[in-house]
Parts: C-alpha cells; structure tokens; sequence
C-alpha cells in the first residue's frame, strides 16, 4: 500500500483500540472498590496504612485504577490490532506462525501482570520493615498507586518482548544469530528487571521471576532461529532453480545465422 494508506490503516487501528480501552475501562469501574482492595491488602497484611492525602485522590485513583484495568481487559484487542497491523507485510506460512504467537501475547500481558501482583507483597514486606520500632507507615495513595500501577504495566510489558521478537524476525529485520550474538546483554535485562521486581534482596523471588522471562525469550529464540533456517533454506533452493534454469537456457542449441 501507499504511504497514505498505511497512514489511514494505522488511525482507523489506533481508533479501534482507543474504543476498546475506554470500553474496558468503563468495565473497570464496577471492579473498582474490589480491585483496590486487593492492591491495599498487602499494605495492612504488614502493618502499614493506605491514606488519601486530598479532597480530590478518590476521584483520581478511581480514574487511574479503572483505566489500568481497561489496558489489561482490553489487551487481547490492541495487541490484535497491533499484529495485524504488521502481519499483512508477511508471507501465507509466515503469517499462520505469527498469528498463532501473537494469540499467546495477551495471556503472557496478563501474566505478567498477575506475576508482579505475586511479587508485591515480597517488595512491601522488605521496606515496611525498615519503619522504625517507634513509627507507623502511612503510605498515601499519590505515591503507592502509581508505583504498584508501574510495576504490573512493566513486568506485563516484559513478557511482550518475546513476541516484539518474533514479529521483527518475521519481517526480516531482526536475526537469531544476533539474538544469540547478544546473548549476555539479555540475560542481564531479565535479570535486571527481575532485580527491580523483587528489590526486598529475595534470591528466591527474584530467580522465579526471571524464570518465565528466560523461558519466553529462549522459546521466542527458538522460534526464530527455526525461522532464519527454513528461510535460508527456501532461499538456497531458490537459487539452485534459478542455476538450473538457467543451465537449461545455455544447452539449447541456437538455430544457425542464414544471412
């Protein structure tokens, strides 16, 4: 398509996705009062207290909480959208590959957010600690919120990433070889986010954390190197077609010159 087509392709997406989250979003509102008591109950387990610190917090959490719960109920359709923004650019067999990994990327989204709800009470335990004997932690909803709310958009991100790979090796533009070539630049990035998950210092945490991280980019490795072999190995056959064509072309006998 045009430049202008794909332009158009890409607002009539993105529109598709906007009403999707707003919907959601709405959704999220009746979830709400349940939603914060779960986000809370870690602080009270702990000793600690969830205040709002303004006439107007209610209000602004309330839009913010449901909001985070439209992005995670609506993933399945902007993620679709997404793909299948990328995936016309891709062959027949290529595209059944894509799409069949792509359906697995609003699961993983939503495990990851449910990862870093698991790993939140861990992170509470370690700082609430620190309060002193003679103090009580009054947490308010400005700073608490908004750092719970990072953390499960973030690790649900994370577990994204695979996919991100899988669709740029589909269209030719990222390699396994330099996937592999970069291998400890991964393996840092995944163990770094897991590091920031689990701040509270727990080995234990931080290595089931970084588990399905490096189980979901090794598979996504896999199938890419899986990928580049069946591409390389078309492109050969390709070539030795083309030879053979033209090997056949050279043999034909050339009528003679009567002039």
């Amino acid at each position: 398509m045009a430049l202008k087509e794909h332009l158009v392709e890409a607002r009539n997406r993105i529109f598709i996705s906007l009403i999707a989250l707003v919907l959601a979003t709405v959704g999220g509102f009746f979830l709400y009062d349940d939603v914060l008591e779960l986000i809370i109950a870690p602080v009270r387990e702990f000793g600690g207290e969830v205040n709002f610190s303004s006439v107007m917090a209610p209000f602004d959490i309330m839009l913010k909480t449901s909001l985070l719960l439209g992005l995670v109920f609506s993933s399945p359709i902007w993620i679709y959208q997404l793909w299948a923004f990328i995936v016309p650019g891709l062959k027949k067999k290529e595209r059944n590959t894509a799409i069949a990994f792509a359906a697995a990327a609003a699961p993983l989204f939503i495990l990851g957010v449910g990862m870093a709800y698991w790993v939140l009470p861990h992170a509470l335990k370690f700082f609430i600690s620190l309060t002193p004997a003679n103090a009580v932690s009054w947490l308010t909803t400005d700073t608490y919120l908004p750092f719970v709310f990072r953390l499960l958009i973030a690790f649900g991100l994370a577990m994204l990433a695979p996919v991100l790979m899988v669709g740029l090796n589909m269209v030719g533009v990222l390699k396994a070889k330099m996937i592999l070539r970069h291998w400890r630049i991964t393996v840092f990035l995944i163990a770094l986010v897991a590091a920031m998950a689990a701040p509270g210092g727990d080995a234990v945490t931080m290595f089931a954390l970084a588990g399905p991280l490096f189980v979901t980019f090794a598979t996504a490795t896999l199938i890419c190197y899986l990928n580049d072999r069946k591409r390389e190995k078309k492109h050969k056959q390709q070539e030795a077609e083309n030879a053979a064509t033209a090997g056949e072309r050279s043999t034909i006998p050339q009528s003679p010159d009567l002039t």
